[in-house]
């Protein structure tokens, strides 16, 4: 694998098994492109996980082969979820991994929403 190319979609990664209904999750929200439900190691009160219906590896992954009207509709669940939880004001934080030297556990795009109390780490 060189440094460009975006490996393999595994079929049998956990978000996969999740879509698939063979492994239950607590839904937060779902819609024709997406997937939200809470994470079961949370990081702060509020952490979901959403995850686009369709298989992306990474973020390079999905910005590459989506469709406009994926990524669209993606960007905007994240937007909705965010108000449906009522964090729109206090604030925040979104995160994706991409790749093993990031810490990317499951290689399956997905955006952490963390929120519910003041975030010890600034980026700025």
């Amino acid at each position: 694998m060189t440094e460009t190319s975006i490996p393999a979609y595994d079929d049998n990664n956990i978000f996969a098994r999740i879509l698939r209904g063979e492994i239950p999750c607590r839904k937060a929200f779902e819609n024709e492109w997406v997937l939200a439900f809470h994470d079961i190691n949370p990081k702060a009160p509020l952490h979901l996980l959403v995850i686009p219906k369709k298989p992306y590896v990474s973020f390079a992954d999905f910005s590459a082969k989506a469709s406009s009207e994926e990524i669209e509709g993606f960007t905007r669940a994240i937007g909705q979820i965010a108000t449906e939880f009522g964090v729109v004001a206090s604030g925040y934080r979104l995160v994706t991994n991409a790749g093993p030297d990031s810490g990317q556990e499951v290689p399956h795009y997905h955006v952490h929403i963390l929120a519910g109390r003041a975030l010890n780490v600034s980026f700025g």
